[in-house]
Parts: structure tokens; sequence; C-alpha cells
């Protein structure tokens, strides 16, 4: 997908809500469980309910794993509904892969092709080889984990290095590899504060935010610190959104939680041209 396409989704819907399908057997109702795949039937009724109030939606690839086959054939049926039902929806793998030379390529290959993600995560560790595979894809977007909303974050991420923080350095650096006009970058809503900071080195580049809700991130700081002229924003909640209820009432609940965010994201749009 063209980054325009994202751009003009965001303006149409007034929104740039992603739901995240962190998809978990333990914590779907219980009805669910005695269809033949519950985790597709879950995520389409998800699907089906907020759908008009966001703009991509993010399967974290470990809760299919998990399964095994199962959880794989769930993942293959959620892509394939989301791409045939509603093609305007950007599609993002979080699988948070790092390898390098021909095994990025295969992974690209199964993200990108075989399930027809518009993008995946990616962890930069490895460095430029590890990640320019996946640039390689047209029309697809690699987003290199940066800043993360987790509190092993400091570990490693806010070390200095060459005089300023890791983190920094990732973002700098990756400027640099071939077809990075197709970045994107991770950075937690827990870290707002930071966005100004980043925001000086990569201005205009898609920032995918998790933590805004269940990990106490705040969407006003979000837009305040790291909103651009284009948006330049893809906040995403998962659990608030998928378990608003566990009973049979939970995608309309859903769809309402959904739908309280995309409010507040209207009125955060409404602030870029004023």
């Amino acid at each position: 997908m063209k980054i325009e396409h994202l751009i003009s989704q965001i303006h149409q819907k007034k929104s740039f809500l992603c739901v995240g399908l962190d998809t978990d057997l333990e914590k779907i109702p219980q009805h669910l469980l005695e269809d033949e795949d519950p985790i597709f039937a879950f995520n389409k009724a998800i699907i089906d309910a907020t759908h008009s109030f966001c703009v991509a939606y993010k399967p974290n690839i470990a809760f299919y794993e998990a399964y095994g086959l199962k959880g794989w054939k769930s993942l293959e049926r959620t892509m394939a509904y989301l791409n045939d039902k509603h093609p305007e929806i950007f599609t993002i793998a979080d699988a948070k892969r790092g390898d390098i030379g021909n095994t990025s390529t295969r992974y690209a290959k199964a993200f990108f092709e075989t399930l027809n993600f518009d993008s995946i995560t990616i962890a930069p560790y490895m460095g430029k080889d590890s990640v320019e595979p996946f640039l390689a894809f047209e029309d697809k977007h690699t987003i290199l984990l940066a800043l993360t909303s987790n509190q092993g974050a400091f570990d490693f991420q806010t070390k200095k290095v060459n005089g300023g923080e890791l983190y920094k350095e990732v973002l700098k650096v990756s400027k640099s590899y071939t077809n990075a006009e197709r970045l994107m970058y991770v950075v937690g809503a827990t870290k707002a504060t930071y966005l100004k900071d980043i925001r000086e080195i990569i201005p205009d580049s898609f920032l995918l935010v998790p933590g805004v809700g269940a990990q106490g991130g705040s969407l006003q700081e979000v837009c305040a610190y790291g909103m651009t002229k284009n948006v330049g924003l893809l906040v995403n909640s998962s659990r608030g959104i998928l378990y608003a209820s566990t009973g049979d009432d939970f995608a309309e609940a859903a769809a309402n939680e959904a739908q309280k965010i995309q409010i507040e994201m209207e009125v955060e749009l409404g602030k870029i041209h004023k």
C-alpha cells in the first residue's frame, strides 16, 4: 500500500487508530471456543465491528504461532478476509523479525507475499543487511523498533553511543539504507516526551505508537509531540478494544471503545491546520 493511500484513509475516517489483533484463546468469550476456528471467529467479529473507526490492523504473530498449524491457518484466514473485504485497511505483521541475507528475504516473502501484509515490524540489532531485504519490496513498509514502551527499553535503547542515545543512532543510520523511504518506526506512547527529539531526526516518517490505553500512554501527548502535517502516526490499541467485554456483546463493546478513541483522534486531527 502506498503511503498516500494510508494518509487518505486517515483523513476519510478521521482516525489514525490501529487495532492490535492479539487474540488470546484464554480471554475471548467462552461461546466462541465451540467454533471450528475460534481465533478467526473472534477476529472476524472484531473487524466487522471496528473497521469503520480504524485504518490499520496489527496481528501479533506470537498469538498465532503459539497454536501451531491451527494458529497459522487462523492468521491466513484473517488476512484473506481483510484483503478481500477491507483492502483499504493497512495491515501490520507484528513479527519483530531480524536476521540477515536470504533469511530476511524469506521472512519478507512469507509476510509480504504469502500472507500479503502491507508492513512488518523488524528488530534492527543486526544492522543494515538485516533490514534492507525487507525494504526491497515495493509498496511494502518496514517498521523498525526504535524506542519501545516496555520497562526493559532502558536496558539498551537509551544508552549513550557516539555521544547520543542508541535509539537515536538507529534512527540516523537507518536513513542511509537503500529504499529508506519505505521505513516506519515503533515509538512507545509511554515515551511521548522523547518524540520531540525523534521528530528532529525523522520529521516526516510514520510512527507506530503502542502503549496508549492499557499501558498508560496519553494520546494527547503523543499527538502534541509526534504529529506531522501528514499526521505521521498510527496509534495502536489492543487489549482495551479486544477485551472490552467477555460476554456475548464483545463485538459491540469493542466498537464502542474504538469509536471513543476515534472521536478523540478526530479532535487531534482538527488541530493540524489551525
